[in-house]
């Protein structure tokens, strides 16, 4: 294992304003501060990694393709700067170790960038979210986009900030 260190991000309301079952690049709308916030976490180093469950391609409403078609729209929108992106198309109701709250996706970034996740953070928008990132090792962050709002009450976080850009200044000034 290596001593890198990451934040691992979800996806749909926590780095983009929630879609739902987003399968078309133009519906893409970065949150504010994501763009600038990556930057400032890159520059200090650290890896950045989407962990996002992806059931719409599983329920068959849009393919990987389509997935990587919006990935490729984030990107361009945040000016870049995530290491991988990890996506489950299970259905919640046939879960696997690969879907949040199971860690399979965070094990296959671990393998493939050598990340610590003892030093690493989670931020996402939902208690499965918070869960994912405890369960693996990692401190966690709930944001208030997307879903984070209506789910704070029953998750358990490291902290509670309104976005990204404020889960980034958290991780930077803990590290």
């Amino acid at each position: 294992m290596s001593d890198r260190k990451a934040v691992f991000f979800d996806r749909d309301g926590t780095l983009m304003e929630e879609e739902d079952h987003c399968d078309c690049p133009t519906r893409v709308r970065a949150i504010k501060g994501v763009k600038e916030g990556l930057k400032q976490l890159k520059d200090a180093g650290w890896a950045a990694v989407i962990i996002t469950n992806q059931s719409g391609i599983g329920r068959g409403y849009f393919t990987m393709d389509d997935f990587e078609a919006v990935n490729q729209e984030l990107y361009r929108q945040i000016g870049g700067g995530i290491d991988g992106a990890y996506c489950c198309p299970d259905l919640p109701t046939n879960p696997t170790p690969r879907r949040k709250p199971g860690i399979g996706m965070i094990e296959e970034a671990v393998r493939d960038h050598g990340i610590d996740t003892r030093k690493s953070w989670f931020v996402g928008d939902k208690p499965i979210d918070i869960q994912c990132g405890q369960n693996a090792g990692c401190r966690t962050i709930l944001v208030r986009t997307g879903y984070g709002a209506k789910g704070e009450a029953s998750a358990s976080p490291d902290f509670v900030v309104d976005d990204a850009a404020a889960a980034i200044q958290i991780i930077l000034s803990h590290s």
